[in-house]
This record gives structure tokens, C-alpha cells and sequence, in this order.
């Protein structure tokens, strides 16, 4: 995400809803937010909860942030209406079946004029994906549709959200799946897969200039994920009362 675009203000109440490994979640801690990362994986919440207090006990976070971990279901999650923020849902909506529930679920627990961001893969590198290995898109838990830009905007739209504009990210990640795709999504031991691997992890640690160049130059063509903003419209305010209405309230 880009958050330049999606600004996390200290003290906000932000949503990491299918956290997994808890990426997003960290970064929203370490910029102050109360943070709470959603999953339905215990393992993968687990792991997250260490993080959480490593940081904590590293001083990274500030002491007014807090973070914490929820299991539960995207299609029924255990939030008030109108609780969060700002909330994030990055690469789990192409996981969910009934992903139009899921979205009216983020629509019932983000407060009117919050912002919500969406991650999900981009059509072309995930389709290349899915024609190079059947296993990479059957296994349990794996990704059951491949979005366009335009069928996921237009879902969003119907659920209610206003969509606000998109990028896309992780030009230089297509390739590498594409790499796994070809010689087994399971495979970790082929010499080109790591070799690669060990070029995205230099780039993670190091942002050298010569990938970020690379990377912003991809994005746009084979960028492995679009980023979509949307917003939940403001409460509509109460319509004008009619003059019909006032002369029959005078009368009464």
C-alpha cells in the first residue's frame, strides 16, 4: 500500500482483516495505530502476536499504540457497526467464495468517511499463474477467481463504497511466480526459484535505488497486485422538510 494515499493518523482504530503472516499489521502498529489483525488462521495469528510483543519490547511502537489479534470469519466478524477507522484487506477477498459478503461486512464495520484498501492480485500476472500450475490455484485455501480492476471496483461500488482511485505493486514478485508456477509451486528447492528469492529478500532489506527504478517501471504492466481505495460515504443527512409537511404540522 501506499501511505501516501491511505495516511494512518496515531490513535486510529485500524482493521487488518486476513492479516496472515501480519505484514500491514506491523506497519500500522509502528505508525501508532490501535491495530487489530483478523484472521481465521490460528497458527498465522499466533505468530503475529509474538510480533507484536517483540516490538513492543524493542521500543518501536509508541506507548499510546496498541495491538491485538482476533480469530474469527470475514463473513461474520465480531466488530460493532461503524468501529474502525480505516481498515485493510490485502490479498483475501480473491480467497473468499461469497466475497460480496465480505465486502458488506467491511462496509457494516468501517465508520462513515473511513477508508478501506484492497489488495487482491492483478488479472494478468495471476492468470499466467494459474495457466502455468493448477496446483498453484487448487489447493485448500487457495484463490477461487481472478479479478479484473473493473469487476472488483464495480462490487465495491454496490456494496456501497466510493472508490477513490488504484495503483498497481510487486512488479518484480510476477516473475518469481511465474518461476514457481513452472517448476512447481512446492518446489523451493530449484536453483532459479531461489536464486530469484534471494534477489526479492535483497530488495526488501536494501531497496537499492536500480529495483525501486525497476519496480515502479513494472508496476504498471506486471505489477503482481492492484491496490484499490475506496471510502464509506458519510451518513446521508436528513432530507428538507417540505412546506406541505410544515402547513400539516402547523395544522396538528
Amino acid at each position: 500500500m501506499d501511505f501516501e494515499r491511505f495516511r494512518v493518523t496515531p490513535g486510529e482504530r485500524v482493521l487488518d482483516m486476513g492479516c496472515g503472516a501480519g505484514r500491514h499489521a506491523f506497519e500500522l502498529y509502528r505508525r501508532g495505530a490501535h491495530v487489530v489483525a483478523f484472521d481465521l488462521d490460528a497458527d498465522e495469528l499466533a505468530g503475529v502476536e509474538t510480533m507484536f510483543g517483540a516490538m513492543r519490547l524493542e521500543g518501536e511502537v509508541s506507548e499510546d499504540a496498541s495491538a491485538e489479534t482476533v480469530q474469527g470469519d470475514a463473513l461474520t466478524m465480531p466488530f460493532p457497526d461503524d468501529h474502525f477507522d480505516k481498515i485493510v484487506a490485502s490479498e483475501v477477498l480473491e480467497h473468499i467464495p461469497d466475497d460480496m459478503r465480505a465486502m458488506r461486512e467491511l462496509l457494516r464495520v468501517l465508520k462513515p468517511g473511513g477508508q478501506l484498501a484492497v489488495t487482491v492480485p492483478s488479472w494478468l500476472p495471476e492468470r499466467l499463474c494459474w495457466a502455468l500450475s493448477e496446483d498453484y490455484h487448487t489447493a485448500p485455501g487457495g484463490h477461487v477467481r481472478i479479478y479484473t480492476r473493473a469487476e472488483l471496483e464495480a462490487k465495491l461500488k454496490s456494496t456501497g463504497f466510493r472508490v477513490d482511485g488504484h495503483h498497481h505493486a510487486h512488479g518484480l514478485h510476477a516473475p518469481y511466480w511465474w518461476i514457481k508456477c513452472a517448476v512447481g509451486v512446492n518446489n523451493d528447492g530449484n536453483p532459479l526459484a531461489k536464486a530469484y528469492h534471494q534477489v526479492l529478500v535483497w530488495d526488501i532489506m536494501k531497496r537499492p535505488l536500480a529495483t525501486r527504478l525497476a519496480e515502479k517501471a513494472l508496476n504498471p504492466v506486471i505489477g503482481k497486485s492492484v491496490v484499490v481505495y475506496v471510502t464509506k460515504p458519510s451518513q446521508p443527512s436528513q432530507p428538507a422538510e417540505k412546506p406541505a409537511d410544515r402547513e400539516t404540522a402547523d395544522a396538528v
